[in-house]
């Protein structure tokens, strides 16, 4: 094991990675690890050119490299690892290009400006549905419910689906959460995966039959006007938007939140300054952004600072350390709500940067102006909370009580 092996592997790593990320970067900013079985990457520099640099840092296989499994089983995950060698984001130019045209539509900032008045309605029943309690879990009964709402209605989910999303989602994503994932969890990520493959091809289907205003009619149509979408990589690319569309996007707010409340300097700034909103989301999403890894495989044999990447090797790009690190940010463990610059990662880099990224930053803004406009004498309810360690970095749950402001 090497030298930082047990402490990536620790809990105390998964609830406070950050003192890991600073020490790393100081003493060995390019790692490899045994444990994680990948190069980790700690440094701002190397990280954004390894992002933009596709050629030389693909994505595709590089989800399921790090499994370690014999012959039989791989045959038995084959559906997952089919997966998550296509769609969106499993592919490079000209492949994820072709496809990132036909979804961005829904996506351009023109289209979500639109959605403004839409979203601002939700956060307002959202809160006023817990105002007279005093009290709410901010994720689960408003940073989660607003942002599945929205991007089930983008994609013409109806209302009483989007539990089964939340169940989907969470098993989906546990394989990622582990450098090695066992083959019960493998297993059990492509049972809900194939269940949610399913559900999207049923609604492929009915659209083909029933056109509606949604993306999926617009891909539907896409492909009938003989744009180059295939069904299999429609139905990849809807679970990575709907995955990623509201689990990114719950712990950015509830995050946002969480790190107001524990700095109430920058909460009084903020409730003061509410134009400030969309500065303070940029600094949540630096702060304590909830995609904090991100890989890639080394196409080539390539040198990184001192040491050398061999062809085929796989790379974890710390993002979550990227973003606190001080030759790019000045006093990067604080939090400053005017920060700017802040050309954080939060959102990756290159081709592969997030589609849903304007999304985003309207949801996160108009839900914690309205928080903070609406509510008054926030505070946690207690303090003992723990953080997800799987692929999105976020609490379990955030209780908090308050009074209705005046």
């Amino acid at each position: 094991m090497g030298q930082f092996d047990s402490a990536l592997t620790s809990e105390a790593f998964n609830q406070n990675p950050y003192p890991v990320y600073h020490q790393m970067r100081k003493e060995a900013p390019v790692y490899w690890s045994d444990a994680w079985g990948c190069w980790l990457l700690t440094r701002y520099e190397d990280i954004a050119w390894s992002l933009q640099d596709y050629q030389t840092f693909t994505s595709l296989g590089r989800l399921t490299a790090s499994m370690e499994l014999p012959e039989p089983l791989w045959e038995k995950v084959e559906p997952l690892v089919r997966h998550y060698s296509q769609g969106l984001i499993n592919v490079d130019p000209p492949d994820h290009t072709r496809m990132r045209k036909l979804v961005h539509m829904a996506f351009t900032p023109r289209a979500i400006r639109k959605m403004r008045t839409y979203i601002e309605g939700i956060v307002e029943r959202l809160i006023d549905e817990q105002i007279e309690r005093g009290e709410m879990d901010v994720i689960w009964d408003f940073s989660y419910p607003l942002p599945v709402t929205v991007i089930a209605e983008m994609m013409g989910i109806p209302l009483e689906d989007h539990p089964k999303f939340k169940a989907w989602s969470g098993e989906i994503v546990a394989f990622m959460a582990t450098p090695k994932p066992s083959p019960e969890i493998l297993l059990k990520s492509q049972d809900s995966l194939l269940a949610m493959q399913q559900y999207f091809r049923d609604i492929y289907a009915k659209r083909r039959l029933e056109p509606a205003d949604d993306l999926i009619t617009a891909l539907v149509r896409a492909e009938l006007e003989g744009d180059k979408l295939s069904e299999e990589e429609m139905v990849s690319s809807c679970v990575t938007i709907l995955i990623g569309g509201h689990e990114t996007t719950t712990y950015l707010i509830a995050n946002g939140m969480y790190a107001l409340l524990q700095h109430p300097d920058q909460l009084r700034l903020l409730r003061d300054n509410p134009d400030l909103d969309a500065s303070a989301t940029e600094e949540f999403l630096r702060y304590e952004g909830p995609f904090q890894r991100n890989r890639r495989i080394a196409t080539r044999d390539v040198k990184i600072g001192d040491m050398k990447i061999k062809k085929d090797q796989l790379i974890m790009q710390f993002l979550g350390a990227a973003n606190r690190d001080p030759s790019q940010f000045a006093n990067p463990d604080a939090l400053d709500v005017t920060r700017s610059p802040n050309k954080h990662l939060a959102f990756g880099y290159g081709p592969h940067f997030c589609l849903g990224a304007p999304l985003a930053r309207l949801e996160a803004p108009v839900a914690l102006r309205a928080l903070l406009r609406k509510l008054q004498h926030i505070r946690l309810v207690h303090d003992d909370l723990e953080w997800n360690s799987a692929l999105f970095r976020g609490l379990k749950s955030l209780p908090i009580e308050f009074e209705r402001a005046r």
